[in-house]
């Protein structure tokens, strides 16, 4: 049994969501998002941090799941989202978690079954898989998108014989 946390990073707002793996199955425990404001970015980054180190002391999660940088048309904004993500990271590897690193494209396929989906199909499938009574607000959606996402490549990896270590950056590296 393993619990997932999942991040969807933002600069403006980091959506989490933590998941219960077991036996194939997957059990919603918690999501949500840490909204940061408009402050100086070293601020928010501190933010993602402390509140990320906060709910991983409270709920323990081992694996971290996460959505990679994708190129974005304005540079500024794809290097917030990087420093956002490197936030995140530190707190999960501060804490001992291992971290596994998906494209969105990877995280929606998962889920959705295309990896063209938009945020609405993600949030819909993601109610419908943890069988949710409402429908969680879109960052933290698609932070439980991320968290499913490894579920489902760990589940693929025991059913081909547990041969591959992980999905990182796309590609599959074996034992």
């Amino acid at each position: 049994m393993a619990l997932i946390l999942g991040i969807d990073p933002g600069s403006r707002t980091t959506g989490y969501g933590i998941v219960r793996e077991h036996a194939g199955k997957c059990e919603y425990v918690t999501s949500g998002c840490i909204r940061l404001g408009d402050g100086p970015l070293p601020g928010r980054l501190k933010l993602i941090f402390e509140g990320l180190s906060e709910l991983i002391g409270r709920h323990e999660p081992q694996i971290l799941s996460i959505e990679q940088v994708f190129l974005a048309r304005n540079p500024d904004s794809a290097l917030k989202l990087g420093q956002a993500r490197g936030a995140a990271i530190v707190a999960a590897v501060h804490s001992g978690m291992e971290v596994h690193e998906y494209t969105a494209r990877q995280i929606k396929q998962s889920v959705v079954g295309t990896g063209a989906a938009d945020k609405t199909q993600v949030q819909h499938m993601v109610t419908q898989l943890l069988g949710l009574s409402g429908t969680p607000q879109a960052d933290a959606a698609d932070a439980l998108a991320a968290a499913l996402c490894h579920a489902h490549s760990v589940a693929l990896n025991m059913q081909l014989g547990g041969g591959l270590l992980g999905l990182r950056s796309g590609r599959v590296r074996h034992r």
